[in-house]
């Protein structure tokens, strides 16, 4: 599977890239919101794991863009966050066509079973 990592904290993105390594599948790196938007506009990937709390381009205003453009179904996007979203908030992200939420510090089974591997 390919998946997508777009998260600020570089810590993270490393432990989760070898775990997800490790567990056979691909993982590529986005520590940048914008930079993250550029690969998905290139390409597509199994699932996207996104941070929702980054500095300058958040993962809201990756969802946003995405649903503006008509490509938020192309994804299968994944909300990763330890931010203090409401719940309301998640619910209109998924209503634009988010997957599911899953919330930092996550279990590393529940993040296998949400990906679906």
């Amino acid at each position: 599977m390919q998946i997508l990592l777009i998260d600020d904290n570089k810590e993270i993105t490393n432990m989760m890239q070898k775990y997800l390594t490790l567990k056979g599948h691909e993982c590529i790196i986005s520590n940048d919101g914008r930079n993250g938007l550029a690969l998905l506009e290139k390409q597509r990937f199994d699932v996207v794991l996104l941070d929702l709390a980054m500095p300058e381009f958040t993962g809201v205003d990756i969802v946003n863009d995405l649903y503006r453009t008509g490509r938020i179904n192309d994804q299968k996007i994944i909300l990763f966050t330890a931010s203090s979203v409401k719940d309301e908030e998640i619910r209109g992200l998924v209503e634009k066509g988010v997957y599911s939420c899953i919330k930092k510090p996550v279990k590393l089974e529940v993040l296998l079973k949400a990906i679906g591997g």
